[in-house]
């Protein structure tokens, strides 16, 4: 009897080439299926919520796959958790209705991105969150978050490369807060992302919090649609997939 697994996996990303396969390069998904596919003896093919880039990080991907197996899904999860010699844990393991697909399915997504804002790094954990000198005004940047919550084209901040029909997206909410010990927290959850769109919201932010673009030009590179009027893009390890949305 043919199943489709529901998974929801956390990774560190730093020694990773992203979340998406790729020949001859060590990615999250290709270490999955290679344990899966040993423990079910089938090849397995996994489809995740969408890609990760290199270096980023999840706490709730979503992933799922079909085996013909008798395998209980707790049984599942735990085999693969025991094996995998990476830092990959799978958090959450279910059978799920065969027409659900992580990605096709999904109707949100949550991501969080860290800053360190502060003069001295930090030795433990630095690949974790982009750290920053200068002093970030908290109270600007969460302007600038209300002006992109909402319906509204993100071409200003994707990159080349993507792959989608429209550049439009809904963000639901967005907003930065502190968390105490000089980090700053990101958060935003939409309909979907573009390529880069969260680094390189928080690139172009982090300018605002830094005094060095005003809230009129902010909404102005956001209406722009040029990604070059934007700000840099953040750096990957600060950015984490915090969990993804079902109906």
């Amino acid at each position: 009897m043919t199943k489709n697994f529901k998974i929801v996996v956390e990774y560190d990303g730093t020694d990773f080439f992203g979340w998406q396969k790729q020949k001859d390069k060590k990615t999250v998904q290709g270490e999955i299926e290679k344990v899966l596919s040993l423990m079910l003896n089938q090849t397995i093919r996994i489809s995740g919520s969408g890609r990760t880039d290199a270096g980023v990080h999840a706490l709730g991907q979503v992933a799922n796959f079909h085996a013909q197996t008798t395998i209980l899904a707790e049984n599942l999860k735990k085999g693969v958790n025991s094996l995998i010699k990476h830092p990959i844990v799978i958090k959450e393991c279910s059978i799920a209705d065969n027409d659900f697909h992580a990605q096709y399915t999904a109707v949100s997504k949550e991501y969080h991105y860290v800053i360190l804002n502060q003069e001295d790094p930090c030795a433990i954990g630095r690949t974790y969150h982009w750290h920053i000198r200068h002093p970030l005004d908290l109270e600007i940047m969460n302007i600038c978050c209300k002006a992109i919550t909402g319906i509204f084209d993100f071409k200003s901040f994707e990159n080349t490369g993507s792959p989608r029909s429209s550049t439009i997206r809904e963000v639901f909410f967005a907003t930065i807060k502190s968390s105490g010990n000089n980090r700053f927290v990101f958060k935003i959850c939409a309909s979907g992302f573009l390529k880069y769109m969260v680094r390189n919201l928080m690139g172009t932010i982090v300018l605002a919090g830094m005094n060095k673009i005003s809230i009129d030009q902010f909404i102005h590179i956001r209406d722009a649609k040029d990604r070059t009027t934007a700000g840099p893009t953040a750096p990957a390890q600060g950015l984490f997939l915090k969990k993804v949305n079902y109906s």
